[in-house]
């Protein structure tokens, strides 16, 4: 089957699963996650894999053995196509619609240095901030872990400081279940985001990369 939309009750299950995230209703449900949720997310990802990649569904279960928060389960379903270790494409359905990004979302401390340098240096940094303008100008929002005070050392007036206070950085668009997310309509809003997150995707795949940190 191809995409054909997210069907209402992919929305009425993280409705269901935010006033009950428990065992007990997910097992209920589960049948509502597969077909309503699951199902067309992988196809949805297939069908966009031939000219972004290949994407990775996130378990629906939440790692719970540091957290305070001991819900067991997600409340929306991601999927991520991995450029490079945390650079890439990301889609993602819950009760609140559909969330559609591109960047990185976490960075090691080697990653940050590179950012912050290429940010820094006129000749990497001034293209990103074009990048950044173009994408806010067309409605896409810009996110991420910020600093809330500037890095070290970095002087008060400089012309990219907001980027540089940026830990991670994304663009974003965020959409209300609205009629046509039941419909294809989804596939070519996702794949016009994603291409307008292509320069940003390539500019922190050039400057930043992956981490080079032995893992702990």
């Amino acid at each position: 089957m191809g995409f054909t939309g997210f069907p209402d009750e992919a929305f009425v299950f993280y409705e269901g699963l935010e006033a009950d995230n428990s065992k007990t209703y997910f097992t209920r449900h589960k049948h509502l996650y597969e077909d309503a949720v699951r199902a067309p997310m992988l196809a949805l990802t297939d069908e966009l894999a031939d000219e972004f990649g290949t994407a990775q569904l996130f378990r629906p279960y939440r790692d719970v053995r540091f957290a305070k928060d001991k819900s067991p389960y997600k409340t929306h379903q991601g999927a991520f196509i991995d450029l490079m270790p945390g650079i890439g494409l990301y889609v993602e359905v819950s009760a609140a619609g559909l969330f559609i990004a591109g960047g990185i979302y976490t960075q090691a401390a080697d990653q940050v240095a590179r950012y912050r340098a290429a940010v820094d240096e006129d000749l990497s940094g001034k293209p990103l901030q074009s990048i950044v303008a173009e994408l806010t100008a067309a409605g896409y929002t810009l996110e991420g872990d910020r600093l809330k005070t500037r890095p070290r050392g970095v002087p008060e007036d400089h012309p990219r400081i907001e980027l540089l206070r940026h830990r991670s950085l994304y663009a974003g668009l965020r959409l209300e279940p609205e009629p046509w997310v039941h419909t294809e309509e989804v596939r070519g809003r996702v794949r016009e985001s994603w291409r307008a997150y292509g320069p940003l995707v390539a500019w922190l795949c050039t400057h930043v990369r992956g981490s080079e940190l032995p893992r702990r």
